[in-house]
């Protein structure tokens, strides 16, 4: 369950806590890392026990044709689990061990903060943005006595030194509405075509999801746009044309990543609904895929669909392989997808 701060006020939170930084023995890791164009980097790994703050590197170094290509970026795990149910969930598989499953659940907040502001006092070099959906979604607490948008936000607009990134779902923006300044914060809403989403997304309507993500635009949020994962249902290519059609009709997102359905094994065996794994054939280092050809065909169709009608170019793909890339004719070695700067 959600932990209950009620009685928490969140500024005299923050006010109590930050005076104690300097007292605070927290380790702050550094580890070199490859960069996706090879070159060498030493980067943030970990703050403290890494529960926390810490890199993302389940994906090795890609050099073979079917190694998935992700950027390393830095997680902020504030909380684990998913109000929603789609069936196939990762989190269904990350959290299989755990009693509560993938039930949302908000970590130890004083914790939280305190390892955010080890993190800020100490790393001011370079921008990073800290992912707060990669185990959860990102406004999991906001109909909660304690958001983690209300306390969060004036946190990173306070160091103005990195940025906040929510990926998300769901439609529970009215905190979000009335938060200012919020200049360091970039919100993420993941969409699939209606058919799609009606069939194996437990959320609100990606319809709704465009509007949050109107809304917020309009209060000069930046968006930026997941569609993913791509299913080649019936009709795929006017559901998705639909799909884009309605989201340049209501926003102008910042940048917009494809991905197609994908699932670890640990996710499958977890999911009650298998069937959409009929359309997995193809074996990768990041759990089973479509195949090949039909993953350029979708990928393919869309890119080339956001290009001519949109004329919009700001197009990455996740957790994909260096050789659909280059299949793609784009360059992953300069990826710029959700996650990163």
């Amino acid at each position: 369950m959600i932990e209950d701060f009620s009685n928490v006020d969140r500024y005299e939170l923050l006010n109590e806590i930050i005076p104690d930084i300097k007292e605070t023995r927290i380790s702050i890791k550094t580890k070199k890392i490859r960069n996706l164009d090879g070159k060498i980097e030493e980067r943030i790994y970990k703050i403290g026990d890494g529960s926390v703050i810490k890199i993302f590197d389940k994906t090795p170094f890609p050099t073979q044709s079917t190694d998935v290509v992700c950027p390393h970026f830095l997680e902020l795990k504030w909380a684990n689990g998913c109000p929603f149910d789609c069936s196939w969930c990762y989190l269904q598989g990350t959290f299989r061990l755990l009693k509560r499953k993938k039930k949302p659940f908000v970590k130890d907040i004083h914790k939280t903060i305190k390892h955010l502001l080890i993190f800020f006092e100490n790393v001011n070099q370079q921008e990073y943005i800290l992912n707060s959906g990669e185990l959860s979604d990102s406004l999991l607490s906001e109909d909660t006595e304690c958001p983690f948008s209300q306390w969060a936000i004036p946190l990173f607009e306070r160091f103005k030194t990195h940025k906040l990134l929510f990926v998300t779902k769901s439609t529970r923006i009215k905190n979000l509405l009335n938060i200012n300044p919020h200049n360091y914060v970039i919100i993420s809403f993941s969409l699939n075509a209606k058919s799609v989403a009606e069939k194996w997304e437990n959320a609100p309507k990606p319809m709704d999801r465009i509007k949050a993500a109107s809304e917020l635009q309009d209060r000069d949020y930046s968006i930026r746009l997941r569609i993913d994962p791509i299913v080649p249902v019936s009709n795929w290519r006017n559901c998705y044309c639909n799909l884009i059609d309605t989201i340049f009709s209501n926003i102008e997102p910042e940048r917009i990543t494809l991905g197609s359905l994908r699932g670890l094994q640990s996710t499958i065996n977890q999911s009650s609904d298998k069937s959409w794994t009929k359309y997995l054939s193809e074996r990768s280092n990041w759990g089973r895929k479509i195949s090949l050809n039909k993953r350029f065909e979708l990928f393919s169709f869309i890119k080339k669909y956001l290009e001519d009608e949109y004329n919009f170019y700001q197009i990455a793909l996740c957790k994909e392989t260096i050789e659909m890339w280059q299949k793609l004719k784009m360059n992953f070695k300069d990826i710029k997808c959700n996650c990163i700067s």
